[in-house]
């Protein structure tokens, strides 16, 4: 697939801990109030947060806790304001990181996004440094078992999407963010399941790195991940096959 790493797909496994799913419930209601408040609180009328809702129901989030993050972001209720904010640095090998965040204390979750990427191999860069590499696109993944390839690319890209490819048990569609919602939408008249959507950013230069690099580029994103402030980091590499098998038992 054009610009996007294997490893992207992988849902790499974490314990199912009381502390891990707090985590993961943390980022998404960070996101969700900052969704209601620059959109509103109307899903309907606000795609980010709509996709923001339905991740957070993918990971079941109790209807209760979105609920209170939609009405504090609309300012219906009081509750800490987050700002977002986006840090570019490199890590092993040289490959390109950026670094997205919502935070109520700007100074802190900088030096604290520096000092994990010091402390795993990596540095912090200069704003424009990496940015330019990673373009938004949203990536919709659909089991290999929902539906026959070829009637999916017709139906994928009579929607607007802009590329659909095979990997491993899933096949991934890539679409520009303004038709994300669309080709969504289409594929949900179809009754066609799906596994994972997600606006995100990818990048269409990859940098090879060596096992050893890779698996250290991904310790860092693992610890980068793990701060209660950081919501998504994006990088530009690839793995071998092997690895990437490894990395996804």
């Amino acid at each position: 697939m054009s610009g996007h790493s294997k490893w992207a797909t992988i849902r790499r496994k974490k314990a199912a801990t009381d502390q891990a799913r707090g985590k993961v419930f943390s980022k998404y209601i960070k996101e969700i109030t900052i969704a209601a408040r620059h959109g509103g609180g109307d899903p309907e009328a606000n795609p980010r947060l709509r996709t923001a809702i339905a991740a957070a129901k993918s990971v079941n989030m109790p209807a209760s806790n979105i609920e209170r993050a939609v009405k504090r972001g609309a300012g219906e209720i009081d509750g800490v304001s987050f700002e977002e904010a986006q840090y570019e640095g490199y890590g092993p090998g040289g490959v390109a990181l950026l670094v997205e965040v919502a935070t109520d204390n700007r100074n802190r979750t900088a030096g604290d996004v520096r000092h994990i990427l010091t402390k795993h191999g990596g540095k912090m860069g200069e704003a424009g440094s990496v940015a330019h590499l990673f373009k938004p696109r949203g990536v919709i993944l659909v089991d290999r078992s929902a539906v026959a390839e070829d009637a999916l690319i017709e139906l994928a890209l009579e929607a607007g999407a802009e590329d659909v490819t095979a990997e491993g048990d899933a096949f991934v569609v890539l679409t520009v963010p303004g038709h994300f919602e669309a080709v969504k939408e289409a594929l949900a008249a179809r009754a066609i399941a799906l596994h994972s959507a997600e606006l995100t950013k990818i990048s269409s230069l990859q940098v090879p790195l060596s096992d050893r690099e890779a698996e250290a580029a991904l310790k860092l994103i693992d610890a980068l991940e793990d701060h209660d402030d950081v919501q998504k980091v994006y990088s530009n590499f690839n793995v071998s096959d092997e690895l990437m098998l490894k990395l996804s038992r």
